[in-house]
Parts: structure tokens; C-alpha cells; sequence
């Protein structure tokens, strides 16, 4: 493969850091949220959900965007190799981050009672959320950093700050569980109680949140300190003399973050908007004990494996906006055209056979994992694994959109899909009585509804057609042959065995050994190609020895 080649796909390499990295974290997460699951039981876990879905609402408003705005400009600036202008525009996100990092903070401990009594319709969970209030301060200052390393062109210092991140966070979080659980079970015994042993469990396993990102952002700027040498040469060299004010720092990213986080807002919104609508449902309809467990379920469960397989377009998406957004600035359309292309079908590819595995495998893989009563899980996963392949294309769509300058469109086509997604939700719960199931249904709608638009949006501003062959229907092909077989696997060994674990390990292995011959005998991946993922060079290696390439 010629040099040429290498580089011209040299930012899937950067997204596979990243992606690579997200899988990491996302199995961290499982591992960890499994024993945290199993110490707050559903009811402890809903309100633990419950508290994250408000701290990400908050988090959004103050620093989600900062790695997209940061990233995106330092990377403008370093394409023309204004090194000081790039580093002006660092020193005015930190500033940026003090202020908004703050007023989030303080909107969360000073309105955590509003949040969970009103907007959640679950008091209890204001133990949790005013937790949360210093890690919102903190992520703001974590988001500049990272944005600053991606923009230069690095996704190392991110992708180990996110697996230290997760790392701390899983460790606190078991353990402040564990002990504020155990304090509220004796609390609960002497006052004859039985709501304050969940509630403070869910405050300890946001602990581990705060422990995590001040940790990530310790290492971050201990990288930080050791590039300075090189950030001082650069600097020398920049023949620039035209330095960029911080007011017009701040209002490029006002200008650039603003439309990133209503279109992230409405994303994420729809989630709290969800459960407080089923909250409310759920006295409508009389089922008001059970619906913090029913929650828990959902959002402890189901949520968190549709998104394991999501994490790795989030990782691509965040590698795709220096990258499109330096083609951008060149007036290098061929490259946009093929980035656009490369990611996409990058993204399928993963996302395709992920949620097939998870429709086939629903009962054995949450039964395998959980110890509490996993059955709605089970259905849960089974009715609505097709979200993974909507939210992560959605995703990676958004991405390319904000990289080619039209920061605006995603939002409008949230926007959009939200109020579709609410009105069917709607429908759903007090028209047909569907319970959560409704709830499945109108989130698998909303994602879809992001691809529709987005995907129209793309075609528009890029004269962009996209290849469907070997995007969708291959990857599809291949991920059904592949689920059969892991069916069968799993059916095979569980019938001579009777051990679900192994079953599922076995099935999994075959499933992936499947799917990867089935790519390649489709002709769907070539060689170039493969030296993009992870382990390329040796894959590709395995594969000659096979004879699939």
C-alpha cells in the first residue's frame, strides 16, 4: 500500500484511537454499572439515571460543545500554522469554561430539588443530582483540554484520559454505592423507612463521576506541561503577528458551541423528557409504585447496552470534525467526499451487526450480566436493538454536518424528530397504553428520524450520494448469516452444557469470526481498508494466510 494511501485515510487511524478507546470505556461502564446495578436494585438505579439524565442536560449547557468548538478551531488555525493564535484560542476556552463551568454547577446543587420534584416527578433523586454539581465544574475545564489535543491533530491524550476517566469512576462509584447503601439500609431499619437506602446509594455512585473527570483532567494538563517545550517552538516559528482578541475568541465559540449544544440539548432532552412524561403516566394510569422500578430497568439495562455499540460512532464523530473541517478550509472537496463516505460506512459496519448480536443474544447476554429480575430487560432489548444502528448514524451524520460549517441544520432536524418523537410517545402511552415499550418504540423513531434529515441535509450541501451496496446491504447480509450462527452457537452449546456464560462467550466469538470472513468474502472491506481498524496490519496478515484477501 503506498504512503499516499496510508495518509489519505490517516483520520480513520485518529477515530480508531478514539473508537478503540470508547469500547474500552464502554466496557469499563458495563463492567462496573453491573455490581452497581446489583447494589442499588431498580429502584436505585432509576434515580441514579434519573440524576445523570439531569447532569447531562447540565453538562451540555456548559462544556459538552468545548471539545467540538476548541477542536475545530485550534485545528483551522494550526492547518495555516497560526501556532499563537491556536494557543490564544486555548487560554479564551478556559476562561470560557470558569464561567459557564460555574453557573452550571451552582444551577445544579441550588436546583436539585426543582429538578427532581418537579421535572422528574421523584424527589429522592436529589440526593444524586446535588452530587453531581463539582464534576459539572470540573468537565468544563476537562472539555478545553481534550478539545485542544484534537484539534492538533492527536486523539492519544483524550482517549487515555477518557479510560482513566471511567477507570476511577467505576472504582468510587462501586464503593460510594456500597457505603451510602448500606448507611441508608441501617438509617431505613431505625426510622422504619424504605426509600433512603436507594436514594443515598444513588448520591454514592455519582461520587465516582467527580473522582473520575478530576482524575482525566490531572492528566491532561500533565500533558499539557510536557508539550509546553514544543508549543514554545512552534510559536517562535509562527510568522503570524496578527493575534486574535479573547472577546472574539468567546464569540466564536458562543457561535460555534450554540448550535452544537441545541442540537446535542434536544438529543439528550428528549431523554428526561421522556421519563417525566412516563412518570406522569404512570399515576394517570395507576402504576405509580412500580415506575422508578420500571425506569431503573429501562434506563439501567436496556439504555445502557444499546449504547455500548453507540460509544464507538461517538469516538468517529469526534475524530471527523478537525479532519473535515481542515478539508473544509483547504477548498479540498475529493477529501470531504471521501471522509464523509469513509465514516459512514465505518460506522455501519460496526453498528449493523451489534444490534443484530443484541437482538439475538437479548435474554442470554442481560441474564448473564444482571442479578436482578432481568426479564423486561430482556424484551426490552429484543423489541428495540435496532436503535443502535439509527443513533449511531444519526451521530456520525452530525458530525459531518457541523464539520462542513452548517452548524445549524442538526439542530432544525432535531428539532424536528423531537416533536415527532413526542407526540407519537404520547400517543403511545395514553392512546394505546403501551408502558415502556411506547417508550422504546418513540426513541427507535426519533433516531430515525435524525438519519432521514441528516442524511437529506448531507446530500444537499455536498451533492453527497451515498453508496448503498456496500454501506448498508452487504454489512446487513453479512450481520443476518452472522446472527444465525450465533443463535445456533449459542442454542448448540447451552443445550450440551447448560451454562449460559460460556454459551454466550462461545457465541459471541463465533459471531465475530463469522461476521469478519463474511466482509471480506462479500468483498465489502479491501485491504486499504482494513489498515485503518485497530490491529490492522495483523488482521490483514491473518487474512492473506487465510486466503480471504
Amino acid at each position: 500500500m503506498s504512503r499516499k494511501k496510508k495518509r489519505k485515510t490517516n483520520f480513520i487511524v485518529q477515530g480508531s484511537i478514539l473508537a478503540a478507546a470508547g469500547i474500552i470505556v464502554r466496557l469499563i461502564g458495563l463492567v462496573y454499572r453491573i455490581p452497581l446495578v446489583n447494589i442499588l436494585g431498580t429502584t436505585g438505579s432509576g434515580l441514579y439515571s434519573s440524576a445523570y439524565n439531569i447532569y447531562t442536560i447540565l453538562l451540555l449547557l456548559s462544556s459538552y460543545s468545548l471539545p467540538l468548538a476548541v477542536s475545530k478551531m485550534v485545528a483551522e488555525r494550526v492547518s495555516y500554522g497560526e501556532y499563537k493564535n491556536a494557543h490564544r484560542v486555548f487560554k479564551g476556552a478556559l476562561l470560557f469554561a470558569l464561567g459557564a463551568g460555574t453557573a452550571m454547577a451552582l444551577a445544579a446543587f441550588f436546583g436539585a430539588g426543582f429538578f427532581a420534584r418537579i421535572v422528574l416527578n421523584k424527589p429522592d433523586a436529589s440526593y444524586a443530582i446535588r452530587t453531581l454539581a463539582p464534576t459539572v465544574f470540573v468537565m468544563a475545564f476537562l472539555g478545553v483540554y481534550r478539545g485542544y489535543y484534537q484539534g492538533l491533530g492527536t486523539m492519544i491524550p483524550t482517549a487515555v484520559s477518557q479510560i482513566l476517566e471511567q477507570i476511577f469512576n467505576a472504582v468510587f462509584s462501586i464503593l460510594g454505592a456500597w457505603w451510602l447503601f448500606s448507611y441508608g439500609t441501617k438509617t431505613d431499619l431505625v426510622q422504619n423507612t424504605s426509600n433512603l437506602a436507594p436514594a443515598l446509594g444513588a448520591a454514592g455512585g455519582a461520587i465516582g463521576t467527580g473522582a473520575g473527570a478530576f482524575i482525566a483532567l490531572l492528566f491532561c494538563m500533565m500533558i499539557f506541561t510536557m508539550y509546553r517545550r514544543v508549543l514554545k517552538k512552534q510559536m517562535r516559528r509562527d510568522p503570524c503577528r496578527q493575534l486574535e482578541s479573547y472577546p472574539d475568541i468567546a464569540k466564536l465559540i458562543v457561535m460555534i458551541s450554540l448550535p452544537v449544544i441545541l442540537s446535542t440539548t434536544v438529543y439528550n432532552i428528549s431523554s428526561v423528557l421522556d421519563q417525566s412524561l412516563f412518570g406522569y403516566y404512570t399515576e394517570f394510569a395507576g402504576i405509580e409504585g412500580s415506575y422508578m422500578d420500571i425506569w431503573g430497568v429501562y434506563s439501567s439495562i436496556y439504555m445502557l447496552m444499546i449504547n455500548v455499540p453507540i460509544a464507538i460512532s461517538n469516538a468517529l464523530a469526534s475524530s471527523v470534525i478537525p479532519s473535515l473541517t481542515a478539508a473544509v478550509a483547504k477548498n479540498e472537496r475529493s477529501k470531504v467526499l471521501s471522509r464523509t463516505s469513509l465514516s459512514i460506512r465505518f460506522t455501519m459496519l460496526i453498528a449493523i451487526p451489534s444490534a443484530v448480536g443484541l437482538t439475538v443474544l437479548s435474554g442470554p447476554i442481560v441474564k448473564m450480566l444482571f442479578s436482578v429480575d432481568t426479564g423486561l430487560g430482556a424484551e426490552l432489548l429484543l423489541t428495540g436493538s435496532a436503535a443502535v444502528v439509527f443513533f449511531s448514524l444519526s451521530t456520525v451524520m452530525n458530525a459531518i454536518l457541523q464539520g462542513i460549517n452548517h452548524m445549524g441544520t442538526p439542530v432544525k432536524n432535531a428539532a424536528i424528530s423531537l416533536a415527532i418523537h413526542m407526540a407519537v410517545l404520547a400517543a403511545c402511552l395514553y392512546g394505546l397504553d403501551m408502558g415502556i415499550y411506547g417508550v422504546v418504540f418513540a426513541n427507535m423513531l426519533f433516531g430515525l428520524g435524525m438519519c432521514l434529515l441528516n442524511g437529506r441535509s448531507i446530500a444537499k450541501y455536498l451533492q453527497y450520494r451515498q453508496e448503498i451496496k456496500k454501506t448498508f446491504l452487504l454489512p446487513t447480509l453479512a450481520s443476518l448469516v452472522m446472527g444465525g450462527a450465533c443463535y445456533g452457537t449459542y442454542t448448540l452449546v447451552y443445550r450440551l452444557l447448560s451454562h449460559n456464560l460460556t454459551a454466550v462467550l462461545l457465541a459471541i466469538l463465533a459471531a465475530v469470526a463469522v461476521y469478519g470472513v463474511l466482509l471480506l468474502l462479500l468483498k465489502c472491506i479491501d485491504e486499504i481498508e482494513m489498515y485503518q481498524f485497530p490491529f490492522g496490519r495483523k488482521l490483514v496478515r491473518v487474512a492473506k494466510i487465510l486466503h480471504l484477501l
